[in-house]
């Protein structure tokens, strides 16, 4: 069971990565960085939050890696940072985050870990962070569908009679 939530936690980040990527591609520099409001944030916003928070829940905390998250600025930042940038950024940390969760040992998942003032298990963390990860995903998804007007396609094969793909 503890493998089967691992593995499972990871292939979730992996798949939200995918279609925030799918999302990114299709964004203009100014669609990335738009913001319905002032009280909004814009899809570049979105993805630093999600880098900056994996790399706290995650990298920092359960993996070890010093913790140097400016999470104001994730917030702060205005169109500073292009599209191949994000795109990169977000690839590494999901990649980062995965080797963590794929070499944690199932004794350790009820491991105390401290972070953001919280303490948590480990099984907590990681469940927070893939929660926390698809509820943004489907924020920028949102979004991306309401800059370009389209379908994404994510679901295309739910619309057929008959397919193999089983529903994620």
């Amino acid at each position: 069971m503890e493998r089967l939530f691992l593995s499972y936690s990871a292939e979730k980040l992996r798949q939200s990565q995918d279609r925030i990527q799918h999302c990114l591609e299709r964004l203009s520099q100014d669609q990335i960085w738009w913001r319905g409001s002032d009280e909004s944030n814009a899809i570049g916003n979105l993805v630093l939050h999600l880098c900056g928070n994996v790399r706290q829940w995650i990298i920092t905390s359960i993996g070890g890696s010093p913790d140097t998250r400016d999470r104001d600025a994730e917030f702060a930042a205005r169109g500073q940072v292009d599209a191949g940038t994000l795109r990169s950024r977000l690839a590494a940390t999901v990649d980062e985050a995965v080797q963590v969760i794929e070499n944690i040992s199932p004794q350790r998942l009820t491991e105390g870990v401290r972070v953001q003032g919280y303490d948590k298990s480990i099984l907590e963390a990681i469940y927070h962070v893939v929660e926390h990860f698809s509820l943004h995903t489907g924020q920028i998804i949102y979004a991306t569908k309401l800059l370009r007007k389209e379908d994404l396609g994510f679901y295309k094969h739910l619309s057929h009679t008959t397919h193999s793909e089983k529903t994620p």
